[in-house]
């Protein structure tokens, strides 16, 4: 059987940092619910927060409105691994963990990006998985900027990198059927980016391609469900799962985070681009 044609969208370094600019309005937005975070906060708080800091600085959720989801961000609390609508009734607790999912179009072109955030005193076994899928996430993007670079990279190489890290953080299982994307003037683009598999397979990492990745682990079984309300991913077996996302793309001489503050320099070094290491302090 024939694997269907990708339809791959490359971007020029012009368009990357339209892009940027979106990813900043996106991460800006994140870190404002990072501060606010707190038991008796309720998601529906958070989301009041998302959509006037992306309003604020001239863009739309991209999130609001999609296929009919009816908010801001994706607000994932505990078992729920993504895609979790932010409700007035929905009261963070202590020791909860938190998924925040946050999108943003400006000028037409898309940021997406999500984290992890204890709600208190969590367990460090819960924040432990949050930081193994952090590692991973960073992985991967770290993979895709080697690959580029040496000419010989493949998709399935941040699949990889990305499992391989999980594997080596701990027991945790991997969300399968869900996963990473081809980002720009659409919020999810071809090609659909796995959180495992094996390496040297799928298009090749070339400069312009944009991809949003993102790790979705969980403490137990790597099994999910879709809640009644027709969005929200749980795990099948109630173990708490976390979700952390960044957009990047790869330029002629590095990758560019573009919803990372610094582009992605503490943690990936001169694998970014040199228009962020310009605009970055020095390590």
């Amino acid at each position: 059987m024939r694997r269907p044609q990708l339809d791959i969208q490359l971007k020029t370094p012009e368009q990357i940092e339209k892009m940027r600019a979106a990813g900043l309005v996106v991460a800006a937005a994140l870190q404002r619910m990072r501060e606010a975070v707190a038991p008796g906060v309720s998601t529906a708080d958070l989301d009041a927060i998302a959509e006037s800091v992306i309003r604020g600085a001239g863009a739309v959720p991209s999130f609001k409105g999609y296929h009919g989801f009816p908010a801001s961000i994706c607000s994932s609390v505990n078992e729920q691994v993504v895609h979790a609508i932010p409700a007035p009734d929905q009261v963070l607790r202590e020791g909860d963990l938190i998924s925040i999912d946050c999108g943003a179009v400006l000028d037409g072109w898309h940021g997406d990006a999500a984290i992890t955030v204890g709600v208190g005193t969590v367990d460090p076994a819960l924040l432990r998985m949050a930081e193994v899928a952090e590692d991973a996430m960073w992985a991967g993007i770290a993979a895709a900027a080697r690959g580029a670079a040496n000419g010989r990279g493949r998709l399935t190489d941040i699949s990889h990198a990305v499992e391989k890290a999980v594997r080596k953080g701990g027991r945790y299982g991997i969300v399968d059927g869900y996963g990473g994307h081809g980002i720009g003037t659409e919020m999810h683009q071809d090609p659909h980016v796995l959180n495992h598999g094996r390496p040297g397979r799928g298009p090749r990492l070339v400069p312009g391609i944009a991809l949003a990745i993102e790790p979705m682990i969980t403490m137990g079984s790597p099994r999910t469900v879709e809640l009644a309300d027709g969005w929200t991913v749980a795990t099948r077996d109630g173990s708490v799962a976390a979700h952390v996302e960044h957009s990047m793309a790869l330029l002629e001489d590095g990758v560019w985070v573009l919803t990372a503050p610094d582009g992605g320099r503490a943690r990936l070094g001169d694998l970014v681009t040199s228009r962020q290491r310009a605009d970055s302090p020095a390590l």
